[in-house]
């Protein structure tokens, strides 16, 4: 008596692509998984990817088979692959949930099952969630939708304060966190800046060039030209072998670009007391000036002095000055019995 070998289970592929790709941009392999298929399925009609497969000569059924009908459909050693709706996450819950109940339950002969990625995410390809978001955000939330520059200003100074503090307290979830909240703003301000005419500052605008809107990717633009420009040891045909040579470059590049008359140009005088009193110090120091300090009673140059003298060491003042802060936090909490 002869007995027929079992046909081949089949084979379903479920072909993923990230969304923060474009369009027809896929791996060879799911060119292959493509072209070789049996069928092709897509639910969704307006799928981005379809004018691209039709065009590369790619049958798409718009078809949306439970997981039953779905593996009915490899009998024979078929191959079919689903392409699932567009989304965040490039996967078909309610498909893949079925597929596993019935994989599961025992009673059923599975095809071959395989999650085939058409594209992956390059680093940095979240960014690219942030920005819609933050559009969305921007276009239908009641608050943000009225947020300006001015508005917004300090909470920039806020989160860059929790942000130091999370650094200095070596918490690098709460790291992680700030940074969020830092780069954030960043994102908020320039999607502010696309409608540069409906902000105050356009209002009470200055009149000169480069007033105009700009998006993130201007702003991602301008710190990539800088950044390039300021490391001719990286991109150009300089060298720098320490630390020092590479300050030594971004000075000269720096100076060159500002052109500034005094070496105090530049210098935000917003800044807290202390980073600014270094941050002058700094200046001349680099510069090579001689300038006495002003000879005044106060307490404010008596702290003038501590800062310039910190500065000269290679200690920040400001980190100092938090430093000691804390160890007198401790202390008061120690006296109010809270060990």
């Amino acid at each position: 008596m002869t007995h027929e070998a079992p046909a081949a289970p089949g084979r379903i592929v479920l072909l993923t692509a990230s969304h923060r790709v474009a369009p027809g941009l896929l791996s060879w392999p799911a060119w292959q998984t493509l072209h070789a298929a049996d069928r092709v399925l897509c639910a969704d009609a307006g799928h981005p990817q379809l004018p691209y497969l039709r065009e590369a000569g790619i049958a798409v059924e718009h078809a949306a088979p439970g997981a039953g009908e779905l593996v009915a459909e490899c009998e024979g050693g078929r191959t079919v692959v689903v392409i699932p709706s567009a989304g965040q996450d490039g996967t078909d819950s309610a498909l893949t949930d079925g597929l596993a109940r019935l994989a599961g339950s025992g009673r059923t002969r599975m095809p071959d099952l395989e999650l085939l990625p058409g594209s992956y995410d390059l680093p940095g390809a979240r960014l690219l969630d942030l920005v819609q978001v933050m559009d969305r955000i921007r276009n239908e939330c009641p608050w943000s939708s009225t947020r300006t520059h001015r508005g917004l200003a300090k909470y920039a100074i806020e989160e860059a304060y929790e942000l130091v503090e999370a650094i200095e307290d070596g918490d690098r979830a709460e790291l992680r966190e700030e940074l969020g909240d830092v780069l954030l703003q960043v994102v908020f301000h320039a999607r502010i800046a696309e409608e540069a005419e409906e902000t105050e500052e356009t209002e009470e605008g200055t009149g000169e060039e480069g007033d105009g809107p700009f998006s993130i990717d201007d702003v991602a633009g301008t710190i990539v030209e800088k950044l390039i420009h300021r490391h001719p040891h990286v991109f150009g045909g300089e060298s720098a072998h320490t630390p020092e040579d590479v300050k030594a470059h971004w000075l000269r590049t720096k100076a060159a670009e500002k052109r500034r008359d005094s070496v105090t140009d530049g210098v935000p005088l917003t800044q807290p007391a202390l980073a600014l009193a270094a941050k002058l110090a700094g200046r001349v120091r680099t510069a090579g000036l001689v300038v006495d300090l002003p000879v005044t009673e106060g307490f404010g140059y008596e702290l003038l002095a501590l800062a310039v003298r910190a500065e000269a060491a290679g200690a920040d003042p400001e980190t100092e000055l938090r430093a000691a802060s804390r160890a007198y936090r401790d202390a008061i909490r120690a006296a109010e019995g809270h060990g």
